[in-house]
């Protein structure tokens, strides 16, 4: 069994073109479009291999669409397991605007997963033998799914043994965190929305995400900060590593990028502020390619030199 477990309830097959501008009403005449295997999970499996990462990727799809995602995700060499569905996995969307150079993506809300698909999935996890060093579920929960999903999963990866990353947002995340989880990865606006604060110095960030660690809710927080770069918080360390300026192609996976570098870094023994660096140097490298083609290892080397991290009083 893989050392990485990888759940994304709701994948998509992941749509990416150009168009010179979007004008109301009109026919715009878009490039051919890029397409790519997504959903948190699956592209977090994607960099996962890339990095040499043992990793199975676990996900329910059905219908054309789900056997397209099925076989792109086979096709870049990444262990899966297909949990077949009745309803069709869902498409995702994203159109570059050239003139101005802004991007607008459309994410569709994914199929209806009946109980007992939901309770299929789950009793998969729990069949992991041998058990995974990580279970790390990742995206929105499709419709069908309690809120207290990813939660339900925590409880799986305990019972396995296994470290926790969840990466989700809203309700979601919450009843994840009251399950107890080992890292989760909100962006400022979901840290800011699950606990209420406004969040606007590095401090109150810090002191935010050591209230969750205190209360037993996780053990390690790995904030995203857009264009103000990544913050790694702990009970007893709190680093912030600047963004790095690089050629923004694409935002799309940047944030699932950074996450797998991240947990793939931190399983190799590296500390704190190598792994921190690894995972900002991977964001920075999705950014840099279209469409959900996501990060390469050579540019996450490369990069990483670049990342300079300091240490938030």
């Amino acid at each position: 069994m893989a050392r990485f477990v990888t759940f994304t309830p709701n994948p998509a097959l992941d749509l990416s073109t150009s168009v010179d501008q979007l004008v109301e009403a009109h026919k715009m005449r878009c490039d051919a479009p890029e397409v790519h295997p997504g959903g948190g999970g699956i592209n977090v499996a994607r960099v996962l291999h890339r990095l040499g990462g043992d990793v199975l990727a676990v996900f329910p799809a059905g219908g054309s669409t789900g056997e397209r995602l099925h076989r792109l995700v086979q096709a870049e060499g990444v262990p899966d397991l297909k949990l077949d569905i009745a309803g069709d996995t869902r498409e995702s969307f994203t159109a570059h605007e050239r003139q101005s150079g802004h991007e607008y993506r459309f994410v569709l809300p994914g199929p209806s997963l009946r109980p007992e698909e939901w309770q299929a999935a789950l009793s998969c996890l729990r069949q992991l033998s041998p058990a995974p060093a990580w279970v790390i579920s990742s995206g929105s929960l499709p419709p069908g799914v309690p809120d207290n999903g990813h939660a339900q999963i925590a409880n799986v990866a305990r019972a396995l043994g296994a470290r926790m990353v969840v990466d989700s947002s809203g309700a979601a995340l919450a009843q994840a965190l009251d399950a107890g989880v080992w890292l989760i990865k909100p962006s400022l606006r979901e840290l800011s929305e699950l606990t209420g604060a406004a969040l606007d110095t590095p401090a109150a960030q810090r002191d935010a995400a050591r209230r969750l660690i205190a209360q037993g809710r996780t053990q390690k927080v790995a904030l995203s900060l857009g264009s103000e770069g990544a913050m790694l918080v702990t009970a007893s360390q709190c680093l912030q590593a600047s963004a790095l300026e690089v050629p923004v192609r694409s935002s799309v996976g940047a944030g699932d990028s950074f996450l797998a570098a991240l947990v793939w870094a931190l399983d190799q023994q590296a500390d704190l502020a190598q792994a921190l660096a690894t995972g900002v140097a991977a964001g920075a490298a999705a950014v840099s390619t279209s469409g959900t083609a996501l990060c390469q290892a050579a540019d996450i080397t490369r990069l990483r030199q670049r990342v300079r991290i300091h240490e938030v009083q």
